[in-house]
């Protein structure tokens, strides 16, 4: 049987007007600011929590987030999740 493997990180809650919670692992981001670039909404920002290398990571603005999880799709190091309520 696999092993979950648990990471560190924090979860934005009620994102998308409550539609969605998002989740950061600091453990797995390296800040490369991909998923601000692919945002299509812009709600990304630097946050005050650091990844893998001390760079910092980012958060979304939950009143403009939608939920749409571009972010996750585009990180290449699955780092943000976005789960749907």
């Amino acid at each position: 049987m696999a092993e979950e493997i648990q990471y560190k990180g924090y979860k934005v809650a009620d994102v998308a007007k409550g539609k969605a919670d998002w989740y950061m692992f600091t453990d797995l981001c390296k800040g490369c600011g991909l998923c601000m670039v692919k945002c299509p909404k812009k709600c990304l920002k630097w946050s005050k929590e650091v990844g893998l290398y001390q760079t910092p990571c980012v958060e979304p603005d939950p009143e403009l987030c939608i939920g749409c999880g571009t972010c996750a799709m585009v990180c290449p190091d699955s780092a943000i999740k976005v789960v749907k309520k």
